[in-house]
């Protein structure tokens, strides 16, 4: 029986140990704090489930060497970080309790003498808001550039390397959102109903802004948004995650590299001056970005040794 255990185990990815172990991190959490979470046997109860068809999934595509299989097994990670984010939405407020945007602003005017939000205001335009607004929402799509473009040139061992980043980058940010969690200045330093008035675009940002914003569990006609938006500031996931994969894209020279690049600078410029990011939010997401490539790669070589697989290596330079 232990034997079986183990085989199914060490048939796992890098990336569905670490699925599953953040999985458990949270039914810990969920246990502990049963008391102040509203719906945590729910929680308790689907995130084993998860982790049992994680398993799952990864015994039956080593066997079966099937094509659906396999890509099911490669992209279960995607709806994996939306589903853990959601759960979350109802775990970090109960459980910490007052926000932190207070200690979080006095930083920003510490280091600028200025809150930096409100300083951005000024040079506003519809034109540089719409640049920037179409920016912010390839949030998204940045990785999925790079992570295809790996699979296609069947980059494999770059390619489980990115992904496992990637989702290492996402994990390691909401834990940061329960150590401090805060709503961001479009809230606190500004009047969030006034966004689309003060900050106008021109054809897509309104849109696209209601897109982020029903993303973030504050849809059209909620009455008051500032008490059920994700607590999702510090750090910046926008910057940590867009750091990496213009990091990895520079490493690995990718061919949509400056690219990503142009918009990964637009998007960071972009987290503070549509007012969802106070500056040390993006210091915070520099910071998360160091820490995730140390651990990634430590902890991806680790497992695959442990399995007896190849272990990664940025590519030599050309």
């Amino acid at each position: 029986m232990m034997r079986e255990i183990k085989t199914y185990l060490t048939n796992l990815f890098a990336i569905d140990l670490l699925v599953i172990l953040f999985a458990q991190f949270l039914t810990v959490l969920n246990l502990i704090f049963m008391e102040r979470i509203e719906y945590w046997a729910i929680h308790v109860f689907f995130n084993t489930l998860f982790s049992i068809g994680v398993i799952f999934l990864a015994n039956i595509n080593l066997r079966k060497q099937n094509f659906f299989i396999e890509q099911l097994h490669f992209w279960y990670i995607l709806p994996s970080i939306f589903i853990s984010f959601k759960e979350i939405y109802f775990m970090v407020k109960p459980i910490a309790g007052a926000d932190c945007d207070q200690y979080l602003i006095a930083i920003d005017k510490f280091i600028f003498g200025v809150n930096p939000t409100q300083f951005l205001y000024q040079f506003s335009n519809p034109i540089l808001t719409e640049i920037l607004q179409i920016a912010y929402s390839t949030f998204f799509f940045l990785p999925l550039i790079l992570i295809i473009e790996l699979q296609l040139k069947k980059q494999i061992l770059n390619f489980k390397f990115t992904a496992f980043s990637v989702v290492l980058g996402f994990f390691l940010s909401y834990i940061g959102y329960f150590l401090v969690p805060a709503i961001g200045p479009r809230f606190t330093l500004h009047e969030f109903a006034l966004t689309n008035i003060e900050i106008p675009g021109l054809w897509l940002t309104n849109h696209l802004r209601e897109i982020i914003n029903a993303g973030e569990s504050i849809p059209i006609g909620t009455l008051n948004p500032i008490e059920v938006v994700q607590r999702d500031v510090f750090p910046s996931g926008h910057t940590q995650m867009t750091l990496i994969v213009m990091y990895l894209s520079f490493k690995f020279r990718t061919s949509f590299r400056h690219f990503i690049y142009i918009i990964g600078t637009l998007l960071i410029f972009a987290t503070v001056y549509l007012r969802y990011h106070y500056v040390i939010d993006v210091i915070g997401g520099l910071l998360f970005m160091i820490l995730t490539m140390y651990l990634a790669k430590y902890l991806f070589n680790s497992w695959n040794r442990f399995k007896g697989g190849d272990t990664f290596e940025y590519p030599a330079k050309s």
